[in-house]
């Protein structure tokens, strides 16, 4: 089911925007983002649906309300990188990204840190 967001008029005919074109923009943008290393479930309802569905977006709440877009992101970070600094700079990516592609202001991003993973070459 696609919910559609936001609908435009233009000469040409109308634009609209899901909410899953969105976290799919979101979801790119913070896996490039520095010590990033996954993206998690909100819980674990959302847990058992990933193992089953493999959603694209997975790890990625958009919510359209008054004209504004709020997007919530649960990520997993990098053992030994500075939580804070690496919450703001997925913020920034993903505003940054979403904004720029869409041309639609974000009013809020929230990020949440599920967990914390050591990487390979660290053991």
């Amino acid at each position: 089911m696609v919910i559609f967001m936001t609908k435009e008029n233009a000469p040409l005919g109308d634009i609209q925007i899901s909410k899953q074109a969105i976290a799919t923009i979101a979801f790119q943008a913070v896996e490039s983002s520095y010590g990033v290393v996954g993206l998690a479930s909100k819980n674990i309802a959302d847990e058992l649906v990933q193992a089953i569905v493999k959603d694209p977006t997975h790890g990625i709440d958009v919510e359209y309300k008054n004209k504004e877009i709020n997007i919530d992101i649960y990520v997993i970070v990098e053992y030994g990188t500075r939580i804070t600094t690496v919450a703001a700079s997925a913020a920034n990516t993903v505003r940054y990204q979403v904004e720029k592609s869409l041309g639609v202001p974000v009013n809020e991003i929230n990020v949440h840190v599920q967990g914390l993973r050591i990487s390979d070459g660290e053991k």
